[in-house]
């Protein structure tokens, strides 16, 4: 069968997108895979040299998702004028939902008062403020957050996300090299919580999304407090703070261990609640959530 020249047109148009959408795929991968190596080579060695498995490391930062997030880590250097609005959480539409929140979860909180000597109200308050009660747990991968602030340990990488971030910030060079090496460092114990803790409860730390800090979970934990402080709340004999019941347990253990008890003074309370985020502003405002929901 003989094809006119308006069909020959079209199948030559379709092979030739065909062939330029391959090679744009092929460039793309190649580009990740090569970002992968060159960003992240050094701290693959440092991990291994820490006694993970050499070919577990070397798969997982072969994998398709994974990236030098410059994005996300530009945030710690840029200064922002936005300021947070924590009192949006005192309208009364959001205390009806913290309350709807406690009635739906009345088991948990009941174990996990018995448990810890810590009230309903201000584990309600913190997981309000921190993700809307679960609501929005944050959407960057944890494993690139950890990984590329991690990886600053690398002059290099300081070098190349200096360019980025360079027009944007107060910061002096000499300032961003600081803050950098400093963040790379508690990124790179907070990388190896979050590695073991992925180990232990047998996750796939590729899948797991939090916040540009790299805090995770309904209550926002950071990895080093998960395998510290998070504890079983359903009885299913694992750690999983994208569930509520967990997520509550673990908030009422994380205020037991700084201090919290039943009867505490209201001194007291906010200074441990300072513990859980290193602002007055923040635990001004939980304190008068719990306040609210009590009334």
């Amino acid at each position: 069968m003989k094809l006119s020249r308006k069909k020959k047109i079209n199948v030559f148009l379709c092979i030739v997108s065909a062939l330029f959408f391959t090679s744009v795929f092929y460039r793309s991968v190649h580009a990740q895979a090569y970002a992968q190596n060159k960003y992240f080579s050094s701290l693959q060695t440092r991990l291994i040299q820490d006694g993970f498995n050499q070919a577990k490391i070397k798969n997982l930062y072969n994998s398709p998702g994974i990236d030098f997030d410059t994005n996300g880590v530009s945030l710690y250097f840029v200064h922002r004028e936005s300021k947070l609005n924590y009192d949006q959480f005192l309208e009364p539409d959001q205390i009806q939902k913290a309350k709807n929140y406690m009635a739906g979860n009345q088991n948990a909180f009941i174990s996990t008062e018995k448990a810890y000597g810590v009230d309903r109200y201000v584990i309600t308050a913190i997981i309000l403020v921190e993700t809307r009660l679960g609501t929005y747990v944050g959407k960057r991968s944890v494993l690139n957050t950890l990984s590329t602030m991690a990886a600053l340990s690398d002059p290099n990488n300081r070098a190349m996300l200096w360019q980025e971030v360079a027009s944007s910030t107060r910061l002096s060079k000499s300032e961003f090299e600081a803050k950098a090496q400093q963040k790379s460092s508690w990124a790179y114990q907070e990388l190896k919580a979050f590695l073991k803790y992925c180990i232990k409860e047998n996750i796939n730390p590729i899948v797991i999304k939090g916040s540009y800090a790299g805090a995770m979970g309904i209550c926002q934990f950071m990895p080093s407090n998960i395998l510290t402080l998070a504890r079983d709340g359903n009885g299913d004999g694992k750690i999983d703070l994208f569930n509520h019941a967990d997520a509550i347990r673990s908030v009422a253990s994380y205020l037991n261990n700084s201090g919290w008890y039943s009867g505490i003074t209201p001194q007291k309370a906010f200074k441990v609640v300072y513990t859980y985020n290193h602002s007055k502003y923040y635990v001004r405002t939980v304190l008068k959530i719990a306040e609210l929901l009590r009334g």
